[in-house]
């Protein structure tokens, strides 16, 4: 991995990692290669790119140059030697998790993640002979759920959508121990908020489509790590077909470039807005990692930079009082993503944690009355505002 301390600032790798700007008639801005092909001089060069002997690329789907830009950057952020960017985050999660198992093996997941994430992993890989087994996030017992078939420990932190965090010192250090590769969701803190490479994670992986390309108008997830994983991890996604359009990949650029603002801008929201909602009579819990009632406060100052721009709360009176609330709102917009300029409201129970069961949903810390908030750029004022009247 790239050496932390020699590491420019985020922004300044998110402008200019991947590209070469300078010398006459240059673009200053990332030209989108719209090829779905490319070509060779001679069959020479063709017969050593298939050798495995050449770089040149052949078809969109297998690489292109707007792409190798956008994995520059973010593997750059993330302190990777390289990264794969794909169609969405669900290839992404699916190509990282594939390219470690086979039918027999077994993982270590941690219950509190993204609902797509979960049925993945209880759903979909049993049918290939592929087991799943779930630990707390305090990944308490976890030793005890290690056998010879273990490959791979999943984690996300913070979480979705109850904002509990993973130790990750402590994630990293049972997975090299076991000699099993840490995978790690950092959708949610962004490599502006945490480093997860740096702490002893194999791969990291995106929902790109949230923070990293940041405007809502995206589809598209990312994975980082070492160069021979991302290697594996490729071929998952070549041959599956999750591999990013060209025009993906210049709003994903384009996005990235102003990741650092954003994040800064929207952790500082984050904060005015939970602090009002913890005030507030009809609000049972707020979650929200920068708050000191919050069970892992002070895990979060110890290893994010700041405390994020996602928060849930449950309200009194459950589903009914959630479904309210959500009617009311007139500035914050009623939708199931997270991490643009917009700020959204969701509810759980009918988007990234339908079809759990009472037990799952308990698991998951997930309650009827849970509604998850993604702050955007708006003025923080006019949020709380529309909160008001929306709760009143």
């Amino acid at each position: 991995m790239n050496n932390s301390k020699n590491r420019q600032g985020n922004s300044t790798l998110a402008i200019h990692v991947g590209e070469e700007k300078f010398g006459v008639s240059g673009p200053v801005g990332v030209p989108i290669t719209r090829t779905s092909g490319f070509t060779f001089a001679n069959s020479e060069e063709m017969k050593r790119w298939a050798e495995g002997k050449s770089s040149a690329y052949i078809y969109t789907r297998y690489g292109n140059p707007t792409l190798t830009v956008a994995e520059a950057k973010i593997a750059a952020l993330e302190g990777g030697e390289a990264a794969v960017v794909t169609a969405s985050g669900a290839a992404a999660i699916s190509a990282a998790l594939l390219a470690q198992v086979r039918a027999g093996d077994e993982i270590i997941a941690t219950a509190q993640l993204y609902g797509g994430s979960y049925r993945l992993m209880r759903d979909i890989f049993p049918r290939f002979g592929i087991r799943v087994r779930f630990v707390g996030s305090d990944l308490a017992g976890v030793e005890r759920m290690v056998s010879p078939r273990t490959k791979a420990l999943y984690i996300e932190t913070p979480t979705n959508p109850t904002l509990r965090l993973v130790d990750l010192a402590k994630a990293a250090a049972f997975a090299n121990e076991w000699g099993i590769v840490a995978i790690i969701d950092n959708t949610f803190a962004t490599p502006i908020l945490q480093k997860p490479l740096d702490m002893g994670f194999h791969l990291s992986v995106h929902s790109a489509s949230k923070y990293l390309a940041g405007h809502s108008d995206l589809i598209a997830g990312a994975a980082v790590g070492s160069a021979e994983m991302i290697r594996r991890v490729r071929e998952y996604i070549i041959y599956l077909g999750g591999s990013m359009d060209p025009g993906g990949a210049f709003l994903l650029i384009r996005g990235m470039k102003t990741l650092g603002v954003r994040m800064e801008k929207q952790c500082e929201t984050a904060a005015v807005v939970a602090k009002f909602l913890a005030k507030h009579p009809k609000v049972a819990r707020v979650m929200y990692p920068g708050l000191p009632s919050h069970p892992d406060h002070q895990l979060a100052k110890k290893q994010m930079k700041h405390f994020g721009a996602m928060l849930a709360f449950d309200l009194k009176g459950g589903i009914k009082a959630a479904r309210r609330f959500s009617d009311r709102i007139r500035v914050f917009l009623l939708a199931a993503s997270l991490g643009g300029v917009e700020s959204l409201v969701s509810l759980p129970m009918y988007t990234s944690h339908y079809k759990m069961t009472a037990e799952e949903l308990r698991t998951a810390d997930v309650t009827p009355g849970t509604v998850r908030v993604s702050v955007g750029l708006e003025d923080a004022p006019d949020l709380v505002q529309d909160l008001r009247q929306a709760l009143a």
